[in-house]
Protein backbone atom coordinates (compact mmCIF):
# COMPACT_ATOMS: atom_id res chain seq x y z
CA UNK A 1 0.00 0.00 0.00
CA UNK A 2 0.58 3.65 -0.50
CA UNK A 3 0.03 5.47 2.61
CA UNK A 4 -0.27 8.99 2.62
CA UNK A 5 -1.17 11.95 5.66
CA UNK A 6 -2.85 15.23 4.62
CA UNK A 7 -4.81 17.98 5.54
CA UNK A 8 -8.24 18.00 5.60
CA UNK A 9 -11.20 20.45 6.89
CA UNK A 10 -7.64 21.86 8.71
CA UNK A 11 -7.04 18.43 10.63
CA UNK A 12 -4.50 15.77 9.45
CA UNK A 13 -5.71 12.48 8.31
CA UNK A 14 -4.64 9.24 6.79
CA UNK A 15 -4.86 8.10 3.52
CA UNK A 16 -4.18 5.18 1.11
CA UNK A 17 -2.77 6.51 -2.35
CA UNK A 18 -4.74 4.54 -5.06
CA UNK A 19 -3.50 5.92 -8.57
CA UNK A 20 -4.94 10.14 -8.31
CA UNK A 21 -7.41 9.27 -5.61
CA UNK A 22 -6.68 9.25 -1.66
CA UNK A 23 -9.22 7.03 0.49
CA UNK A 24 -9.09 8.39 3.95
CA UNK A 25 -8.71 6.39 6.89
CA UNK A 26 -10.28 6.89 10.19
CA UNK A 27 -7.07 6.10 12.06
CA UNK A 28 -3.12 5.94 11.63
CA UNK A 29 -2.49 2.48 9.86
CA UNK A 30 -0.34 1.26 12.63
CA UNK A 31 -3.01 -2.16 13.41
CA UNK A 32 -4.92 -2.31 10.07
CA UNK A 33 -6.17 -0.09 7.81
CA UNK A 34 -9.64 1.32 8.48
CA UNK A 35 -11.34 3.46 5.73
CA UNK A 36 -13.60 5.90 6.51
CA UNK A 37 -15.84 5.90 3.62
CA UNK A 38 -14.42 9.33 1.68
CA UNK A 39 -12.15 9.52 -1.43
CA UNK A 40 -11.02 12.74 -2.24
CA UNK A 41 -8.57 13.56 -5.23
CA UNK A 42 -4.91 13.96 -4.93
CA UNK A 43 -4.82 17.24 -6.83
CA UNK A 44 -7.10 18.81 -4.34
CA UNK A 45 -4.64 17.60 -1.32
CA UNK A 46 -2.14 19.01 0.51
CA UNK A 47 0.31 16.63 1.21
CA UNK A 48 1.80 16.47 5.06
CA UNK A 49 5.03 14.79 6.71
CA UNK A 50 3.85 11.20 6.02
CA UNK A 51 4.08 9.98 9.56
CA UNK A 52 3.94 11.48 13.30
CA UNK A 53 7.53 10.25 15.06
CA UNK A 54 8.49 10.68 18.66
CA UNK A 55 12.19 10.56 16.88
CA UNK A 56 14.10 9.74 13.79
CA UNK A 57 16.95 7.77 14.24
CA UNK A 58 19.62 8.70 11.70
CA UNK A 59 22.53 6.72 10.63
CA UNK A 60 25.61 8.70 9.59
CA UNK A 61 28.26 7.45 7.15
CA UNK A 62 26.32 4.09 5.77
CA UNK A 63 27.57 4.30 2.18
CA UNK A 64 31.61 4.23 1.36
CA UNK A 65 31.97 6.80 -1.00
CA UNK A 66 30.28 9.32 1.78
CA UNK A 67 32.88 7.94 3.61
CA UNK A 68 35.71 8.61 1.69
CA UNK A 69 34.46 12.20 0.69
CA UNK A 70 34.76 13.18 3.95
CA UNK A 71 37.54 11.33 5.15
CA UNK A 72 38.25 9.55 8.28
CA UNK A 73 38.03 5.92 8.99
CA UNK A 74 35.51 3.71 8.11
CA UNK A 75 33.34 2.97 11.66
CA UNK A 76 33.34 -0.19 13.02
CA UNK A 77 29.64 -0.04 13.91
CA UNK A 78 26.88 1.78 12.98
CA UNK A 79 26.82 5.69 13.96
CA UNK A 80 23.07 6.93 15.49
CA UNK A 81 22.14 10.60 16.07
CA UNK A 82 18.53 11.60 16.41
CA UNK A 83 16.72 14.47 15.02
CA UNK A 84 13.65 15.44 17.49
CA UNK A 85 10.20 16.00 16.16
CA UNK A 86 10.66 19.84 15.67
CA UNK A 87 12.84 19.12 12.17
CA UNK A 88 10.25 17.42 10.48
CA UNK A 89 9.47 19.42 7.76
CA UNK A 90 6.46 18.58 4.52
CA UNK A 91 6.69 17.66 1.09
CA UNK A 92 6.63 21.25 -0.69
CA UNK A 93 7.33 22.55 2.24
CA UNK A 94 10.21 25.62 2.72
CA UNK A 95 13.97 24.40 4.35
CA UNK A 96 15.23 28.05 6.19
CA UNK A 97 18.01 28.18 8.44
CA UNK A 98 18.74 30.69 10.83
CA UNK A 99 21.69 33.60 10.14
CA UNK A 100 24.35 32.70 11.30
CA UNK A 101 24.54 29.41 9.37
CA UNK A 102 26.92 29.95 6.90
CA UNK A 103 26.74 26.22 5.05
CA UNK A 104 23.45 24.80 4.70
CA UNK A 105 23.54 20.88 3.35
CA UNK A 106 21.39 18.42 1.52
CA UNK A 107 21.76 14.54 2.84
CA UNK A 108 18.93 12.32 0.35
CA UNK A 109 18.16 9.44 2.21
CA UNK A 110 15.92 5.89 1.92
CA UNK A 111 13.76 6.14 5.41
CA UNK A 112 11.41 3.18 7.12
CA UNK A 113 9.02 3.83 9.24
CA UNK A 114 8.13 1.42 12.11
CA UNK A 115 4.60 0.06 12.48
CA UNK A 116 4.79 -1.42 16.01
CA UNK A 117 6.68 -1.06 19.23
CA UNK A 118 10.51 -2.27 18.46
CA UNK A 119 12.37 -3.42 20.85
CA UNK A 120 15.38 -5.81 21.12
CA UNK A 121 13.83 -7.24 17.38
CA UNK A 122 15.81 -9.74 15.72
CA UNK A 123 17.55 -9.43 11.93
CA UNK A 124 15.23 -12.04 10.87
CA UNK A 125 12.00 -10.79 12.17
CA UNK A 126 12.88 -6.90 10.39
CA UNK A 127 10.16 -7.06 7.79
CA UNK A 128 7.32 -8.04 10.42
CA UNK A 129 8.01 -3.75 12.13
CA UNK A 130 8.19 -1.82 8.83
CA UNK A 131 5.08 -0.30 7.86
CA UNK A 132 7.16 1.02 4.75
CA UNK A 133 9.67 3.36 3.30
CA UNK A 134 9.75 6.70 2.53
CA UNK A 135 12.36 9.78 1.17
CA UNK A 136 14.31 11.83 3.73
CA UNK A 137 16.57 14.87 3.39
CA UNK A 138 19.23 15.05 6.38
CA UNK A 139 19.25 19.08 6.33
CA UNK A 140 22.59 19.58 7.93
CA UNK A 141 24.38 22.96 8.76
CA UNK A 142 27.37 21.73 7.74
CA UNK A 143 29.74 24.51 9.70
CA UNK A 144 27.48 24.27 13.38
CA UNK A 145 27.69 20.75 13.05
CA UNK A 146 31.66 20.90 12.37
CA UNK A 147 32.37 23.64 15.23
CA UNK A 148 30.40 21.77 17.50
CA UNK A 149 32.04 18.63 17.59
CA UNK A 150 28.82 17.17 17.62
CA UNK A 151 25.97 16.73 15.55
CA UNK A 152 22.75 17.59 17.76
CA UNK A 153 22.40 21.53 16.54
CA UNK A 154 23.92 21.22 12.94
CA UNK A 155 20.74 18.50 12.29
CA UNK A 156 18.14 19.39 14.86
CA UNK A 157 16.85 22.98 14.10
CA UNK A 158 13.42 23.43 12.88
CA UNK A 159 12.36 22.29 9.56
CA UNK A 160 15.73 20.10 9.07
CA UNK A 161 13.78 16.84 8.39
CA UNK A 162 11.68 16.71 5.15
CA UNK A 163 10.18 13.71 4.68
CA UNK A 164 7.71 12.22 1.87
CA UNK A 165 5.90 12.10 -0.38
CA UNK A 166 4.21 8.72 0.94
CA UNK A 167 5.24 5.73 2.37
CA UNK A 168 4.87 2.58 1.06
CA UNK A 169 5.37 -1.32 1.51
CA UNK A 170 5.74 -1.90 -2.20
CA UNK A 171 9.56 -1.89 -2.60
CA UNK A 172 12.54 -3.51 -2.07
CA UNK A 173 14.40 -1.15 0.32
CA UNK A 174 17.33 -2.90 0.10
CA UNK A 175 17.80 -2.62 -3.72
CA UNK A 176 16.60 1.24 -4.22
CA UNK A 177 17.34 3.75 -6.38
CA UNK A 178 18.06 7.09 -5.07
CA UNK A 179 18.86 10.17 -6.63
CA UNK A 180 18.97 13.83 -5.04
CA UNK A 181 18.86 16.57 -7.72
CA UNK A 182 19.56 19.45 -6.92
CA UNK A 183 18.15 23.17 -8.95
CA UNK A 184 17.14 19.99 -11.74
CA UNK A 185 20.74 18.97 -11.36
CA UNK A 186 21.57 15.50 -10.37
CA UNK A 187 23.80 15.98 -7.34
CA UNK A 188 23.71 12.29 -5.52
CA UNK A 189 22.58 8.89 -7.49
CA UNK A 190 23.29 5.39 -5.75
CA UNK A 191 21.62 2.40 -5.17
CA UNK A 192 20.70 1.10 -1.43
CA UNK A 193 22.86 -2.29 -2.37
CA UNK A 194 25.40 -0.46 -1.45
CA UNK A 195 24.43 0.07 2.64
CA UNK A 196 27.29 -0.65 4.86
CA UNK A 197 24.93 -1.78 7.25
CA UNK A 198 22.08 -3.74 6.04
CA UNK A 199 18.36 -2.62 6.70
CA UNK A 200 17.52 -5.86 9.22
CA UNK A 201 20.88 -5.62 10.92
CA UNK A 202 20.17 -1.64 11.77
CA UNK A 203 17.44 -2.27 13.60
CA UNK A 204 18.58 -5.04 15.50
CA UNK A 205 21.35 -2.53 16.35
CA UNK A 206 19.29 0.19 17.32
CA UNK A 207 16.45 -1.76 19.19
CA UNK A 208 19.00 -2.85 21.11
CA UNK A 209 19.57 0.02 22.79
CA UNK A 210 16.18 1.86 22.20
CA UNK A 211 12.73 1.43 22.15
CA UNK A 212 11.22 2.30 18.74
CA UNK A 213 7.69 3.77 18.88
CA UNK A 214 4.87 3.14 16.19
CA UNK A 215 5.63 6.11 13.56
CA UNK A 216 8.97 6.32 14.51
CA UNK A 217 11.25 6.95 11.29
CA UNK A 218 15.26 4.87 10.67
CA UNK A 219 16.99 7.04 7.64
CA UNK A 220 19.63 5.00 6.54
CA UNK A 221 22.68 7.36 5.42
CA UNK A 222 23.12 9.35 2.39
CA UNK A 223 25.39 8.39 -0.38
CA UNK A 224 28.45 10.43 -1.69
CA UNK A 225 27.77 14.04 -3.25
CA UNK A 226 26.45 16.03 -0.34
CA UNK A 227 26.77 19.95 -0.75
CA UNK A 228 25.70 22.97 -0.28
CA UNK A 229 22.09 24.51 -0.77
CA UNK A 230 20.94 28.04 -0.57
CA UNK A 231 17.87 30.31 -0.57
CA UNK A 232 16.54 29.80 -3.88
CA UNK A 233 17.12 26.58 -4.39
CA UNK A 234 14.87 23.98 -4.90
CA UNK A 235 16.24 20.40 -3.93
CA UNK A 236 14.44 16.62 -4.74
CA UNK A 237 15.09 13.28 -3.28
CA UNK A 238 13.79 10.77 -5.62
CA UNK A 239 13.43 6.81 -4.68
CA UNK A 240 12.47 4.71 -7.65
CA UNK A 241 8.92 3.35 -6.62
CA UNK A 242 8.06 6.14 -4.48
CA UNK A 243 8.37 9.25 -5.80
CA UNK A 244 9.86 12.69 -5.19
CA UNK A 245 10.31 14.94 -1.80
CA UNK A 246 10.56 18.18 -3.04
CA UNK A 247 11.78 21.38 -1.19
CA UNK A 248 12.42 25.32 -1.12
CA UNK A 249 14.98 26.57 0.39
CA UNK A 250 14.44 30.05 1.62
Amino acid sequence: MRYVRILRDNAPVWGVLEGESVRTLSAAPFEGVSYDGKTLSLTDCKLLAPCEPTKVVCIGKNYFDHVKEFGGPVPEKPILFIKAPNTLNDPEGEVHAPDFVERLDYEGELAFVVKKRAKDVKAEDFADYILGYTCLNDVTARDIQYGDGQWTRGKGMDGFCPIGPLVTDEIDGAHADIETRLNGKTVQKANTDLFMNKLPDLMAFITASMTLEPGDVVTTGTPAGVGPMKPGDVVEVEIRGIGVLRNHVV
